[in-house]
């Protein structure tokens, strides 16, 4: 056997500011301690990549040369598949995935498995270059035109802080997290499945609405709402509104404003439900329990939608349910 080898990388969570990366618009999510890691040996190219799971039963079996990741079996390990595909590394590698991340929640799983199978393999580059790959690695693996705020997220993470990012220049401004606050995760009970989602049909609506009245990172709302399709408009009008909630917001958690920052999750949540139609009656429901809960000071649907969690701002204790996430350091090896 080569080399031993250990990986982590993050989930994230997304504050505020969903359907907003592929855009060019801005959000704010953090890297979270919850994550996976990838723990084995480098082994001969020859040998190809074999990966076991702890919560699947079947492991990937794959060449170094992978062809086509979305045809690959397990399910699972397309994601994998398409890091190998991407990177074209020069060794083997023989291990096991461990994470404690739960799946289809919106928590970014596969994007912390695609980080961590890659630095694994070997990969040597900067942390946005990490993110880049991984998003690649996504859309050969599932056909879904994901944006980049997952991988971006997870390999750029800080602790203590979440991420202003301005996906138009990709600038990332860390975001200190107030100590006297915590930040709870609840799942809604509906399991996410992006590939099988409206996603691909939201993104080329907001591209539509960016070629009738420009790119949507510096639309106003007065040029959303002049968009003669009344769906187009209401999807630019999500993403406008939107980049100005994620600054609000960032603006209120540093300044320890947390009704102002609640108040801006619970417009961005109606946001997303009415006018860019990617929330559920479950999901809204367990906003409407949770908004009436003391002690919570916003919540929001959180990721693409279509099922998965809630994300709430809530006082210590508040909620005794879901999972309390604090902002952690990004991808990386030996932990």
């Amino acid at each position: 056997m080569g080399e031993r080898v250990r990986a982590f990388a993050p989930g994230r969570v997304n504050l505020i500011g969903d359907h907003t990366d592929y855009a060019g618009g801005l959000a704010l999510p953090m890297a979270i301690q919850l994550g996976t890691t990838v723990e084995g040996h480098r082994t001969d190219a020859a040998a190809g990549i074999r990966l076991t799971s702890a919560d699947q039963p079947d492991p990937v079996v794959l060449p170094v040369d992978v062809a086509d990741p979305a045809a690959v079996a397990p399910p699972w390990g397309r994601y994998v598949a398409g890091v190998v595909h991407e990177l074209r590394p020069v060794h083997g590698f023989e291990g096991a995935v461990t994470s404690t991340l739960p799946i289809g929640s919106g928590l970014s799983s596969s994007a912390s498995l695609e980080l961590a199978v890659a630095l694994a393999l070997g990969f040597a580059g900067s942390p946005r270059e990490l993110a880049e790959l991984g998003q690649r690695a996504e859309q050969v693996a599932s056909g879904v035109p994901c944006g980049i705020m997952d991988q971006l997220a997870s390999a750029c993470g800080e602790a203590g802080r979440a991420l202003l990012v301005d996906f138009t220049t990709m600038a990332v401004e860390p975001v200190p997290v107030p100590d006297h606050i915590e930040i709870v995760v609840v799942h809604s009970g509906q399991p996410r499945e992006l590939a099988g989602s409206a996603y691909g049909e939201r993104r080329a609506s907001c591209e539509a609405a960016a070629a009738l009245i420009g790119p949507l990172h510096d639309a106003t709302l007065e040029d959303a709402e002049s968009i003669a399709d009344p769906r187009l408009a209401a999807r630019a009008r999500h993403v406008v509104t939107e980049n100005a909630r994620v600054r609000a917001f960032a603006a209120a958690l540093t300044a320890g404003d947390l009704a102002a920052a609640g108040a801006a999750m619970y417009e961005s949540h109606a946001s997303l439900a009415v006018d860019f139609e990617v929330s559920t009656p479950v999901l809204d429901a367990l906003v409407e329990r949770l908004r009436a809960t003391p002690g919570v000071h916003g919540a929001r649907l959180t990721g693409a939608g279509f099922g998965g969690c809630v994300v709430a701002l809530t006082d210590p204790g508040a909620l005794r349910e879901g999972w309390v996430v604090h902002a952690s350091a990004g991808a990386r090896l030996g932990d």
